[in-house]
């Protein structure tokens, strides 16, 4: 059974340090793919501060676009086209991205209108790509580089649940 446990706002380092530390727990004995991204987003959405969505889109080969998948927060698109906005952006170029102000970024899809700023981590298994972790503000410049790097340290607990 989940406790939560209060996590160190002193800095974002050891912010994320709590975090994965919980999602480690979280997903501790789960294989069920689904589940693990279910509790993941839910874990997510307790402890961020300022967003307005948690989730992930997963990778369709046969359709050549991410899926929504598990996540917290207002109904989203459905569908995005690879190489398209923030999420297909991250996922064709392997690597997170980070949006200061989605109004400048080109291309991007608005699912929400609320939302200002993101960050998106895609998430690759043994160089297979699987999916992305989108997090959504309504705050411009709600995320940067830390937040993109302990995030993706949140996804590499969730991959190693993968077989």
């Amino acid at each position: 059974m989940f406790q939560e446990v209060k996590v160190d706002r002193s800095s974002k380092e050891a912010f994320y340090q709590d975090v994965v530390q919980q999602a480690k727990h979280l997903l501790a004995g789960e294989s069920n793919w689904i589940a693990n991204l279910s509790n993941l987003s839910a874990l997510l959405n307790l402890h961020l501060q300022d967003i307005n969505w948690v989730g992930f889109y997963l990778w369709s080969e046969g359709d050549g676009e991410l899926v929504l998948g598990p996540f917290q927060g207002k109904p989203a698109c459905v569908r995005i086209p690879h190489g398209k906005g923030v999420c297909g952006t991250a996922a064709a170029r392997r690597e997170p991205v980070v949006v200061e102000d989605v109004h400048a970024f080109p291309g991007h899809i608005a699912c929400d209108a609320a939302s200002r700023s993101e960050v998106v981590v895609p998430m690759l298994h043994r160089g297979q790509l699987l999916g992305v972790l989108d997090v959504d503000s309504p705050r411009t410049g709600r995320f940067d580089a830390q937040d993109a790097a302990g995030l993706a340290r949140v996804v590499q607990v969730l991959l190693e649940t993968v077989s």
